[in-house]
């Protein structure tokens, strides 16, 4: 292993000299070794796979780290892959020794490729480019080789630049401006390479290690733990801004209702803040050219205490006077991302009211439960709140819309059941040695008695799939949508710092696979996840999305059923349901335009290559918007989401705040045709079993929790 890292070593200096680039070379810290060493501990005897940690295993994760550095193979040339390989056997050493000098020596390889290639694009900004050559450009590299030569990646970024600057010129910016923001957006792209921290290369190699186990286990920094924290707790203590970078200004763009910052009455969306400083009378620090995490860091802290703000005014120019802002930090709840509720109303034939909860996550306060607080934050405490409210408002039926939600606290999936069922078995947990135990819901009746359906996307996973699944097994509602992810095991997150008795954060944590969980009826979503009861269509790239992507996923198995009564019975009304779903959707122009979609979305996957010949480009973009004027032209707020989503070949930063902010509006406002789709199938429901006797079994009456 010394001749090797030698080896590496040497081959970075040299790499340095040539380039010339100044950025910074990164080193491990002391306490990454020590991480690393109880994460590898942890890993070989705890985790449900209890995968040894040698030679095999060491190939895995040097394929995982290549990967996670540059997936789509822009960077590296072949004969760097060639020199690399030959540390593929040691990353189980790396771990074990706690010598991490290796996987630091192939990022800083890696910087000085990125900084080459973003050099050479510059290069190419002042010659221009012919756009009546018949080339193309393969955008989608994950399956392609290594560059063998200087040359053929010099060709490849010249096709991608190439590609940036098309977009731009479609988009109807002249070329001095499209030079200039290509420029701008390859000095960012410098910017925050040299920006990254030792605490980043770490955690992109500890998760190249988790991963090589199973695909969810991870290692979290200490910031990422503190996001996923933030993330569970739905709360934070801080000013309540939403804020990006935009042209090394931190950026407000938004201010959370009822937080700090908006209460103030002093801060308006586009205000810069430059500078930081703790308490009243502080000098402020200077967060100018700061990445967004630093500069978050600073502004959050202990509740009730000062934050004092250097702003520039949004309406001033960079050279504007200077407000300063004392604010006192406060909790700040993360309502937008919490379960929220809304009416579809449906007017054919008999009009009925279709609740809907959309659930973003199964988020609890973790902590604050432990502590004893009453009131501490919970899904299943949201989405009780909102089944109350819809019932006041009379709604008819309801739709818990699971779609993009990834799971969360496998607590609050089981509560959350228990809503919806009056006490039973909801899923069933099987250890690394083989135990197989039994969660139920134990609280006597339920919120909501009524009609139920559970919309689910591909990306519903884990304790989305518990609670789908348990409604499903249940006969309790009707599941509609997309298969599931199909991510059938259960994570326990492990503080090292606790684990260790440190009394400083400085080790992180780790999520790791303890358990796979099974279905009340014996079945696992695991692989396969869970199948609709009536499908819609799917924009979803089964091949590159979801747990069946994954190489060492684990497979689908079955165990024995557990005892429960069924609350109802779905089975009997479903080719009812699913005949007029089909008649619905085939003169419906919607769904016409969206299979229209989805088709050509699985063309342009399988090509992945695109035109670098801008008449082309013009015909395929002007085909593009004729077809969106003549579908949206009864429909005038459809059109004004059409044409804020026309590709203007900017990112979002290099819009200006406005222009940014009025896309992702558009984007709220654009008509939901699924969920619109899954309050019919509900209220045919409710239909058919108003008018056939023999259907009514199939809804709930039990004692309602008020």
């Amino acid at each position: 292993m010394k001749n090797r890292l030698r080896w590496l070593l040497l081959a970075l200096a040299v790499c340095v000299l040539n380039t010339g680039e100044a950025l910074p070379q990164l080193h491990p810290q002391p306490e990454q070794s020590q991480a690393a060493n109880i994460s590898a501990a942890l890993l070989t005897r705890h985790h449900y796979k209890k995968i040894p940690l040698n030679d095999e295993t060491s190939a895995q994760i040097f394929d995982n780290y290549l990967k996670s550095l540059d997936s789509e193979k822009l960077y590296f040339l072949q004969s760097d892959i060639d020199q690399l390989v030959r540390v593929r056997s040691t990353m189980d050493d790396v771990l074990l020794k706690g010598d991490l000098r290796i996987p630091f020596a192939i990022y800083d390889l890696y910087q000085q490729r990125i900084a080459e290639r973003i050099n050479f694009a510059r290069s190419l900004l002042t010659h221009g480019f012919d756009f009546t050559a018949q080339e193309s450009y393969q955008y989608v590299r994950k399956n392609a080789p290594w560059a063998s030569s200087q040359d053929e990646l010099n060709e490849l970024w010249r096709k991608r630049v190439k590609n940036d600057w098309l977009r731009l010129k479609l988009a109807g910016k002249d070329d001095a401006l499209i030079s200039t923001t290509l420029s701008k957006r390859y000095d960012n792209l410098l910017n925050s390479l040299a920006k990254i921290k030792s605490e980043d290369v770490f955690q992109s190699f500890m998760n190249a290690y988790a991963t090589s186990i199973d695909p969810h286990t991870n290692y979290l920094g200490v910031r990422a733990s503190q996001d996923f924290d933030i993330s569970m707790k739905l709360s934070l203590v801080g000013i309540g801004a939403v804020l990006q970078t935009r042209d090394d200004y931190i950026t407000i763009r938004e201010l959370m209702a009822g937080g700090p910052a908006a209460r103030s009455g002093k801060l308006s969306v586009g205000d810069r803040i430059v500078g930081v400083g703790q308490g009243p009378n502080s000098t402020p620090t200077d967060v100018m050219g700061w990445r967004i995490d630093d500069a978050v860091a600073l502004i959050r802290g202990e509740e009730n205490s000062v934050v004092l703000l250097d702003v520039i005014p949004a309406a001033s120019g960079t050279d504007g006077e200077h407000k300063y802002i004392q604010l006192v930090r406060k909790k700040v709840s993360l309502d937008n991302q919490a379960a929220n509720k809304s009416i579809i109303e449906i007017k054919n034939g008999q009009p009925r009211r279709i609740g809907v909860i959309s659930l973003p996550g199964f988020y609890q306060d973790f902590e604050a439960r432990q502590k004893g607080n009453k009131d501490f934050k919970s899904a299943t405490r949201d989405v009780a709140r909102l089944l109350a409210a819809l019932k006041k408002e009379q709604v008819d039926g309801v739709i818990v819309d699971l779609r993009n939600n990834g799971g969360g606290s496998l607590s609050e999936a089981i509560e959350l059941t228990g809503l919806f069922i009056d006490q039973g078995p909801v899923v069933q947990q099987r250890n690394s040695a083989g135990k197989i135990t039994v969660a139920s819901d134990d609280h006597a009746g339920v919120a909501w008695s009524g009609p139920l359906g559970v919309l689910i996307n591909h990306a519903s996973a884990s304790a989305s799939e518990i609670f789908a699944a348990a409604i499903q097994d249940y006969g309790r509602g009707i599941v509609i949508g997309e298969p599931s992810f199909g991510k059938g095991t259960v994570q326990s997150v492990i503080d090292l710092d606790q684990l260790v008795k440190s009394p400083n954060h400085q080790f992180g944590e780790l999520k790791m696979t303890i358990a796979q969980f099974f279905r009340i009826n014996g079945g696992t979503t695991q692989l396969r996840g869970v199948t609709p009861d009536i499908s819609l269509p799917s924009f979803t790239d089964l091949d590159e999305f979801g747990e069946s992507s994954y190489d060492n996923a684990l497979p689908w198995t079955q165990i024995s059923a557990t005892d429960y009564t069924p609350a109802g019975n779905v089975a009997d009304i479903l080719p009812l349901l699913k005949t007029r779903h089909d008649a619905r959707i085939s003169t419906d122009e919607e769904f016409k335009y969206l299979s229209e979609d989805i088709a050509e979305l699985n063309a342009r996957r399988k090509n992945s290559r695109i035109s670098l010949n801008e008449a082309e480009r013009r015909k395929d973009r002007a085909m593009q918007e004729a077809k969106l004027k003549a579908r949206k032209a009864d429909q005038a707020t459809a059109a004004d989401v059409s044409a804020a989503l026309q590709d203007d070949g900017l990112q979002s930063n290099e819009r200006n705040l406005a222009s940014d902010l009025a896309i992702e509006s558009a984007r709220k406002k654009a008509k939901d045709v699924l969920l619109n789709e899954a309050a019919h199938i509900l209220s045919d429901e409710i239909e058919l079993r108003i008018t056939d006797a023999r259907l009514v079994s199939g809804v709930v009456r039990k004692s309602e929790v008020h």
